[in-house]
């Protein structure tokens, strides 16, 4: 036991350190876990004996949960919302092409039997989010065009209609479906899975409003909770478990939850962990030396889904929307294959369909390839193609991006001899540039407006430049764009509510406002969102 819990650690540690250097050589981190997973495998230095492939299909089915759940959580729903027909339509209309077009290509070029050429088609017709993910946060890739959006939904959400397919064609493969059963078989996987994802994450939101934790990290595993139940429900009714669980992580990824930096993190490190635990196993399971016999068959697949598969679907579906060529032919790029892929090839060597190619290994190396070849390319091609953007920022495409505000809070109580008490708020000298963020009364707490009256044992938090945090003030940007219903109006114009804005950055300049303050477009505001309790 205590000989398994060391090497465990020692992999943990060593995933890290990978990860490090990997950032730093700029290759996707996905290598370098698959890489390590090789060294201590059957094949590689240390030989350990592995080869139980339905244990790996449950452990990495797992870990896949959490990706995709992450993988909805961590994208910015505001910042998707241009792009958003475009990426579904690539994700589901994109996926299927793809497909069928690699298992074209299978049957008609390579001479491989139909369904096992759709079934190779359909278990590497998704794009990767994690690697995806980790090139555009590492390198900062700041994209036109909402490209890096476009990319990051496409990929988180695609994974869904892979798995899809792959279930279908093997339940053919397998004779399980025909006609109505068939039909249905397709209906569940999409109705079902987009039912229970909707319904999960409005119960899950209900309780996470209504309901306080009495104890810190608990709201954490109460969201691990919901991650599973996300999949497993749907699941068990014929549904899509991935497709559920990116939808619920995407509907309470973009709310306003109390703790959200926290629990952001929490999730960062889980899906890190799952990351590393998925690529370790799928490089411990696979064996090098059965690579060669596969190299040709999956150099030819790799070409061509890389330059013909990929490009043909996204010109097909992107071109109507007549974007940008550059845009077209970088989003074909960046269609790398990852983890998910070789997790469904597992599930089609345990299935009892008859396969007579290795198709796991073809996949291990059409992922490598893809990986190796693409992934460490991308930041290359875009800018080769003109299309990085040095005036965004991709991190604020993601929920947990938070910009340093210049912000400090001071928090005092206010006692039953204090000259302020029965003063509203309006009526009190407030330090200079500093402004009353949140009143704490009893268990409430409350976004005080000019009208609010000060009671004995109030707790009042104030506002002033710096950095610090308070608990109950909850930080949120909002930029004043063209045609915004509070361009050109001052503060004491906007009605007021439960938001109060506490600062404004104009170009370079802070402001603190004041009532006649005038908002402009291009403004960025720094309001507190926190509600009544």
């Amino acid at each position: 036991m205590a000989s398994y819990l060391l090497m465990a650690a020692a992999v943990i540690v060593a995933c890290v350190i990978f990860n490090r250097i990997s950032s730093k050589l700029g290759i996707p981190t996905l290598l370098a876990f698959i890489l390590l997973g090789m060294f201590f495998g059957a094949d590689g230095v240390i030989k350990i004996q592995f080869d139980d492939y339905a244990f790996a299909e449950q452990i990495c089915s797992i870990a896949l949960i959490f990706i995709m759940f992450y993988g909805g959580f961590g994208t910015k729903w505001s910042a998707a919302q241009p792009i958003v027909v475009k990426a579904v339509l690539l994700s589901s209309l994109g996926t299927i092409i793809t497909a069928g077009l690699v298992g074209l290509f299978c049957r008609f070029v390579l001479k491989i039997a139909l369904l096992e050429s759709f079934l190779i088609g359909a278990v590497i017709c998704s794009t990767d989010a994690a690697s995806v993910f980790s090139i555009l946060r590492s390198k900062r890739l700041n994209l036109r065009y909402h490209t890096a959006s476009l990319l990051e939904v496409e990929s988180g959400s695609n994974d869904p209609f892979s798995y899809m397919l792959t279930v279908v064609v093997l339940s053919i493969m397998d004779g399980k479906v025909a006609g109505g059963a068939f039909a249905y078989m397709l209906f569940a996987q999409v109705a079902y899975g987009v039912a229970f994802g909707a319904a999960i994450a409005v119960v899950s939101m209900f309780f996470l409003r209504k309901f306080r934790f009495s104890t810190a990290g608990f709201d954490a595993i109460f969201m691990v909770a919901v991650a599973i139940i996300s999949y497993a429900a749907p699941t068990y009714f014929g549904g899509n478990g991935y497709l559920s669980a990116y939808i619920v992580g995407i509907v309470l990824g973009n709310q306003r939850i109390e703790q959200k930096r926290a629990l952001v993190n929490f999730f960062d490190a889980t899906t890190g962990l799952m990351q590393m635990v998925l690529f370790f196993l799928l490089g411990l399971i696979a064996l090098p030396s059965q690579l060669p016999g596969v190299a040709l068959t999956g150099l030819w697949v790799a070409l061509f889904l890389t330059f013909v598969a990929r490009p043909a679907a996204v010109f097909a579906i992107l071109s109507p929307f007549k974007s940008n060529l550059n845009q077209q032919i970088l989003v074909s790029w960046a269609g790398m294959r990852g983890a998910a892929s070789i997790v469904f090839a597992i599930m089609a060597v345990i299935d009892p369909a008859v396969i007579k190619h290795d198709i796991f290994h073809i996949v291990f190396f059409i992922v490598l390839f893809s990986i190796l070849f693409q992934g460490t390319l991308i930041p290359f091609a875009a800018k080769a193609l003109r299309m990085t953007d040095d005036e965004s920022d991709v991190m604020k495409t993601f929920t947990d991006y938070v910009d340093e505000v210049p912000i400090q809070f001071i928090q005092s109580t206010v006692s039953a001899s204090h000259p302020w008490v029965g003063l509203e708020v309006r009526e009190l000298v407030l330090p200079p540039e500093s402004l009353l963020v949140l009143l704490i009364r009893g268990s409430r707490k409350i976004v005080p407006n000019g009208k609010t009256v000060l009671t004995k044992g109030d707790t009042l938090v104030l506002s002033g430049k710096a950095t610090n945090r308070i608990d109950g003030v909850r930080l949120y940007e909002r930029v004043i764009s063209k045609g915004d219903d509070w361009a050109n109006k001052t503060l004491s114009e906007i009605p007021s509510g439960q938001d109060l804005i506490i600062m404004i950055r104009r170009g370079e300049e802070i402001l603190i406002p004041k009532g006649n303050t005038r908002l402009l477009e291009r403004d960025t505001l720094v309001i507190n969102g926190t509600t009544a309790g």
